[in-house]
């Protein structure tokens, strides 16, 4: 696999902290300011937003790392300042907003950390050092997460006199479990590289030196696999909660027609 290059034609969001990289099928999207452990903002929220909206249509893969020894810090603490962040609604602003000021506001902010999911892409997080908040729940936004040995989960929000609103409750809930998601979110603790593959929250936990690697070695192993197959299964799998033992089975059947189809060449 190449290294990625920049798109000299792409949007540069590197200012407000992103950095994206197109190779062929596989798409880098990078955190870039490691001085301030990554930390985040509405800005940075915008640009991964529109980083998602801007990948071309062969893209196959997502990998989202990070500059510097932490993957995110969470929330720029300006955020919780009178001042707030300059051309940004300060939390006094949000909170007296009206209703439905308030949820689109927050809806906008989530959008950054969703798009990962989409049926189209498998998304792999590289994740090193502190993963706090934010950065946890935008961990938690890919499809897989491959983690240094030196990581350090946290979900800070509770202890804010806040809750977890990126988009992070269902998806630590469906890899953990609801007790222990609970346990997690409302005391606030850290969660190490070897705790997080015990419990499904990792995939992999490697030597913060070949975390990189390890990341890109996983991405080439998905991208060996033919596109639509994957696409088929990602769906199969990602409805499987909401349906019956039965409801599952059909939906494999039908899934499977598609493909014996496809091959035949006789598909849609």
């Amino acid at each position: 696999m190449t290294a990625p290059v920049t798109d000299p034609q792409a949007p540069s969001w590197e200012q407000d902290g992103v950095r994206l990289e197109i190779d062929g099928e596989l798409a880098v999207v990078t955190l870039c300011q490691p001085k301030r452990r990554n930390a985040q903002s509405p800005a940075l929220w915008r640009a991964l937003a529109a980083a998602g909206r801007d990948l071309p249509g062969g893209v196959r893969v997502v990998l989202l790392r990070a500059e510097g020894v932490s993957f995110s810090a969470g929330l720029d603490r300006a955020m919780f300042t009178p001042e707030g962040i300059p051309g940004e609604p300060t939390f006094l602003q949000l909170a007296g907003a009206p209703d439905q000021k308030l949820d689109d506001t927050i809806a906008s902010y989530q959008e950054a950390f969703t798009w990962w999911r989409r049926p189209d892409l498998v998304s792999i997080a590289a994740v090193q050092g502190h993963a706090v908040g934010a950065g946890f729940q935008l961990a938690l936004g890919c499809d897989l997460r491959v983690v240094a040995d030196d990581v350090q989960f946290a979900m800070k929000e509770t202890s804010l006199g806040l809750v977890p609103d990126l988009a992070g409750t269902k998806p630590l809930t469906e890899l953990v479990g609801y007790a222990r998601a609970l346990e997690i979110c409302a005391t606030g603790r850290w969660v190490g590289a070897e705790e997080a593959a015990a419990i499904g929250l990792a995939n992999l936990a490697v030597p913060g030196a070949e975390l990189e690697a390890a990341a890109r070695d996983l991405a080439a192993a998905l991208l060996a696999a033919p596109r639509n197959a994957v696409i088929e299964t990602k769906a199969l799998l990602q409805g499987a909660a909401g349906r019956s033992f039965d409801e599952q089975r059909s939906a494999e059947r039908a899934a499977q027609a598609r493909r014996l189809r496809d091959l035949a060449g006789i598909g849609d």
